[in-house]
């Protein structure tokens, strides 16, 4: 396998900048820029040289033994002065060294994976954790990262391979008798297994949103204060505002971070008839975000009816509060009246739709699931209908336990890790 090597930190002008080698040339690559090697997973300054013995850095390096280190390989690391001339000379040295090539997006943790020394849904941990926005995505994607998700695959998959191989042994020894019945511990097994599946599959939808980020419409009709509500809650002007209706055409979103919950607030154009082709496409993406999102806003005017859709936990509110003297149930975006409780209350919503999440935290993760389901499903089935049906019930676990090994990555998985890795940065 080639001897990879990349920045590992952003690109630019920094305090220090990481540049990684992994490969079995790694060791033998460094020595030529910088001499002798400090023992694995210990640091020692070392001066880098050119092959004329021109000084190019002091460098802090790092050397990393195969199968302890990130990638499962030999790994040096050089932690150079960040200048991005000493940056591009050290990696144009490397580049130089017959066997050495720059590594490709994501190629350091595709190693990992294939080397054994994380799992796929590790991987997945890994590239949200690099994304996170909000310390609720932060913890989320850490504990993917940690191998909870594996963890918990694993001890799945080692009862379903018990419940599997005390089938076949009824299936080996079909013509004698079989002193036990292994048909409840068999229909246990599956039980506990599904439920733990169940469980798991539900706070997919939550963790999602915790990964992606919720949303929050502002609904309601032209010149109603949706885009001056937006400014508010953003604290800068993010949205045109105008006295004059139908000023917003298209959806406007501004994120922010909602006791550590990554939420985008969506400013939409009104909502009313009109000849305008133009407005009438954004009254239809208005509509169409709102019914997505996982929350709305609805800001009426005294006595206003809003032709949407209501859902649990929106939130109908009073425009204008600064105008019409109302308190109750009003908002105002130019005098901030009711901005806090309005916050207060959609962070509460929205905590408690995320404290249902669970460890898995992509589509993927739950379609492979709830294909294990749907195989344990039957597999009961067949159990209980007896010894005729004992053969292709085992063949159900089977199928149960490949999808099981689909989610951590052991197989069928080849076709989605170019998309998977493709997200990564260089350096990692």
């Amino acid at each position: 396998m080639d001897t990879i090597f990349a920045l590992s930190t952003a690109p630019g002008k920094a305090g220090v900048a990481v540049i990684r080698l992994s490969g079995p040339a790694a060791y033998e690559a460094a020595s030529r820029l910088c001499g002798s090697l400090p023992p694995p997973r210990q640091a020692a300054l070392r001066n880098v040289v050119d092959p004329a013995g021109q000084l190019i850095d002091q460098s802090l390096v790092l050397t990393f033994a195969k199968d302890h280190s990130f990638t499962g390989e030999d790994v040096v690391e050089f932690q150079c002065h960040g200048s991005p001339a000493i940056i591009a000379a050290v990696l144009d040295l490397l580049g130089q060294i017959p066997g050495l090539r720059h590594a490709e997006p994501g190629e350091f943790t595709r190693r990992a994976l294939e080397n054994g020394q994380l799992d796929l849904a590790q991987v997945e941990g890994l590239a949200d954790l690099i994304e996170a926005e909000t310390e609720a995505q932060r913890q989320q994607a850490l504990r993917v990262f940690s191998g909870e998700l594996g963890t918990k695959a694993e001890s799945w998959r080692r009862d379903l391979i018990r419940a599997a191989a005390l089938l076949e042994a009824t299936i080996d020894f079909a013509d004698e008798d079989v002193p036990v019945d292994v048909s409840p511990e068999v229909s246990s097994l599956i039980d506990r297994v599904q439920q733990g599946l169940h469980a798991e599959s539900i706070g997919v939808q939550a963790a999602e949103r915790i990964r992606a980020g919720f949303e929050v419409a502002i609904v309601g009709a032209p010149n109603v204060g949706k885009s001056t509500l937006l400014n508010a809650l953003a604290g800068r002007d993010a949205a045109i505002t105008s006295e004059h209706a139908g000023t917003t055409r298209d959806v406007i979103e501004v994120r922010m971070d909602l006791g550590g919950l990554p939420v985008t607030f969506l400013d939409t154009a009104g909502l009313r008839d009109t000849d305008d082709v133009v407005e009438s496409i954004g009254i239809d993406r208005a509509r169409q975000r709102a019914a997505q999102a996982d929350l709305r806003i609805l800001l009426v005017e005294a006595e206003q009816d809003i032709d949407i859709k209501q859902e649990n936990d929106d939130l109908v509110l009073i425009a204008k509060g600064d105008l019409s003297g109302s308190s109750a149930g009003s908002i105002s975006g130019v005098t901030g009246h009711g901005i806090s409780d309005l916050v207060t209350h959609i962070t509460h919503t929205l905590s408690a739709r995320a404290s249902g999440v669970g460890i898995a935290t992509r589509l993927r993760h739950k379609l492979a699931m709830e294909r294990s389901i749907e195989h344990l499903e039957a597999a009961a089935s067949l159990v209980l209908a007896g010894d005729t049906s004992t053969d292709i019930a085992a063949e159900e676990l089977r199928s149960a336990i490949r999808a099981l090994d689909s989610l951590v990555g052991r197989v069928d998985v080849e076709n989605i890790l170019d998309e998977i890795f493709a997200s990564f940065c260089l350096g990692k």
